[in-house]
Parts: C-alpha cells; sequence; structure tokens
C-alpha cells in the first residue's frame, strides 16, 4: 500500500474526559505552548472548578483553538511525558482512532512543522479573535505513508527525544547537588559584599567592528537583543567578554527577578550601553561561584525587596554592591563550579537537540512521503 492521501477527521477522534472525581488538582493543570511543548500552566486558575477540568492521558493531543497573539502559530501538545494531566475546559483534547493507520507520534511529528502552523494560522476563523476549531482540524489535509514507513522515520525522531530528555533528567541531579552545597556554605562561610568581589568596566565598541548585539532575560541568560537596531550606533554599546557579568536593573520591581548574566563565549559580544558591565575584582572567588549565588531564587527575592518604588522599580548598583555572597575557600567553590560547568554544557546540549528536533520535522515528514510514494 502506498501513499494516501486523506482528511486527517478520518483518523482521530475527540476526547471528552472531565475531572468528575478530582482525581488531579492544581499541580496537575497544564498548558501547551506555540512551540508545541506540555508546561504548567500560567493562566489564574485559583476560582475554577477543576471538576470541569479535561483529561489528558498517553498518546493524546490537546490544542489551543485561539491563534492569535500565539506568534502566527498554533498551541498544540503531545502527552509523551510520561504523566497524565489536565487541562481547562478551553482546550481540545483528542486522540488518533485507529494506530494501524497512523501512529500518534507520527502525527506529532506532523503538527510540529512550521507548514503545519501557516496552515493552521491561514484557516482561522474570526474578526478580533481568531480560531481553528475542532472542525478546521479534522479537515486538515495528511499525506499518509505505510505504517512501517512511519514507524521507521518515527524512530529517528523519538531516538533524538530520547536523548534530549536523557539530559533533561540529569539536570535535576545537579541542581540537587548545587542546592545541597549553597545551602552549606550559606551557614558555614563567611560574608562578603558584591562590591568588594566585582568591578565595574566600561569598554566601547568605539570601532564598529562588534555586531553580536546580546541581552539578558529574566532567566539570567544572554540572548540576541530583540531591540530594533536598524538605526542604532553600535559604536556607543559596550563589549562583554567572557567570564564577564552584565546586569539590567532597571525593572527588578517588575520582574521579581535580577537581569544578571555571566558570559561563557569566547568570542565577545556587545550589549546595550544601559546595562552595566562587572568583572572580577579579587582571586579569592570564581565567576560561576558567584553567578550560583545570585541565580537562586532567594537573591532574586532580596534584590526585589531592596529595589527602589519607583515607576520602573529599579534595583541601584550601590544596593546591589551590599548584597552578601557567603564565601567558603576556592577548592569548595571549584567542587560546586565543577557541577555548574556540567549542568551549563548539558542545558546547552538540551537547547541544541531541542532546535534539532524543531528543524528535523519537515524533513522526516517530506522524506517519508517521497519513501512512500517512490
Amino acid at each position: 500500500m502506498g501513499l494516501i492521501k486523506k482528511k486527517l477527521g478520518l483518523f482521530i477522534e475527540r476526547v471528552e474526559r472531565r475531572n468528575s472525581g478530582l482525581k488531579y488538582g492544581f499541580d496537575d493543570v497544564r498548558g501547551v505552548s506555540n512551540t508545541k511543548e506540555i508546561r504548567p500552566t500560567k493562566a489564574d486558575i485559583t476560582d475554577r472548578s477543576f471538576t470541569r477540568f479535561q483529561i489528558v492521558e498517553h498518546q493524546e493531543f490537546v490544542f489551543n483553538r485561539r491563534t492569535t497573539r500565539m506568534g502566527e502559530k498554533i498551541g498544540l501538545g503531545y502527552n509523551n511525558i510520561g504523566e497524565i494531566f489536565i487541562v481547562t475546559e478551553d482546550y481540545v483534547v483528542f486522540r488518533v482512532a485507529d494506530e494501524s493507520l497512523l501512529l500518534p507520534d507520527y502525527l506529532n511529528i506532523f503538527f510540529r512543522r512550521p507548514e503545519f502552523d501557516r496552515y493552521a494560522r491561514w484557516d482561522s476563523w474570526g474578526s478580533a479573535t481568531e480560531f481553528f476549531n475542532w472542525e478546521e482540524m479534522c479537515d486538515v489535509p495528511i499525506d499518509l505513508p505505510p505504517l512501517p514507513v512511519q514507524q521507521k522515520y518515527v524512530d529517528v525522531y523519538n531516538a533524538m527525544f530520547a536523548n534530549q530528555r536523557a539530559y533533561e533528567n540529569g539536570l535535576d541531579d545537579l541542581h540537587t547537588a548545587i542546592a545541597a552545597s549553597i545551602e552549606e556554605f550559606k551557614h558555614t562561610a563567611p560574608r562578603v559584599a558584591v562590591g568588594q568581589l566585582l568591578d565595574e568596566t566600561d569598554t566601547r565598541n568605539r570601532d564598529g567592528a562588534i555586531t553580536n548585539v546580546q541581552g539578558i532575560n529574566i532567566n539570567k541568560e544572554f540572548m540576541p537583543s530583540v531591540a530594533n537596531l536598524s538605526t542604532t550606533d553600535l559604536t556607543k554599546y559596550k563589549i562583554i567578554r567572557k567570564n564577564q557579568f552584565a546586569a539590567n536593573f532597571m525593572h527588578v520591581l517588575r520582574d521579581e527577578r535580577i537581569p544578571f548574566g555571566l558570559y561563557h563565549e569566547n568570542t565577545p559580544c556587545i550589549i546595550s550601553p544601559a546595562y552595566p558591565v562587572f568583572q572580577l575584582r579579587t582571586k579569592k572567588v570564581l565567576a560561576e561561584y558567584i553567578m550560583l549565588w545570585l541565580s537562586r531564587a532567594e537573591s532574586d527575592r532580596y534584590a526585589w525587596f531592596i529595589a527602589d518604588s519607583s515607576v520602573r522599580g529599579g534595583l541601584d548598583i550601590n544596593r546591589f554592591y551590599e548584597i552578601e555572597i557567603p564565601l567558603p575557600s576556592l577548592e569548595k567553590q571549584q567542587a560546586v563550579v565543577n557541577f555548574y560547568n556540567a549542568r551549563y554544557l548539558i542545558q546547552k546540549n538540551i537547547t541544541t537537540l531541542g532546535n534539532m528536533l524543531k528543524d528535523i520535522c519537515p524533513i522526516l515528514i517530506k522524506g517519508s512521503i517521497e519513501e512512500a510514494g517512490a
């Protein structure tokens, strides 16, 4: 049997399974992102009745009918995360009706392509709010290879996905080890003010040679700048080099975090002239150790507490310098920094694998269709 060209509705069925017995509660509520990931919900569910929430079991799909305000994409997720969860009644839950014709894992790859997002956005209906409803989902055209061909390409995807999950599981152990070490230092090591450990430095991109513009997000990561730089004079931007820090103190009260990052790359980049850049002023501390301490939720809460009450809610740099860090010996710092470096490499690998998984989906679907049609 070769390629089957049909409507998706012939192969899927809607599921409406309510949490009427309240088996699942607040901690089991999930949402879906436009990157096709299942995540803890960001919605305010304080006054919602969990009896109306829908149960999503293994190998079932869930999608958000709203396609506006989703970055021109559809929010959709596939439950291959190894746990049952619940979603609000606003979502649509469905599953593959006959796995002898369509593998759920293959359908997941089909959904994760940019082509499907473009189709869903094109076929959405509405005015101020646009929807991609169950009827539109059933009307999606799909080219279906024979089951052995589907399985062949699913195996490729799942092998990469398994590697990503293995890295993610390894992160949990590293988080535990780091947290235990930091907790010990908090009670045993002498405290030193940040101002005794860091100096502000200001090197400008005067010749305009560096064009890689980075920002810092609230997760304390460097990221490509999202600002419109078409008319920006990059010669005024600050250069940041490996093992230097940069921070955005302007909205600490609003964000309840310090956007503060350690730059790891060998090649320098530039950042906004509004961001202070710091370097170590003593050899008694490791840069990664400072980053570890200031990455704690407790440090973010303290920064929020000492931020000013202006409209912006910024953190004055002198108040930042007053923050105290427990300073154990270099040997003890290095021990926990080893965990930090391992975690950083794993997170980098997870990001790389995630990008590869996203990019490979169109290739896998195209390959399976061509193989079936050959």
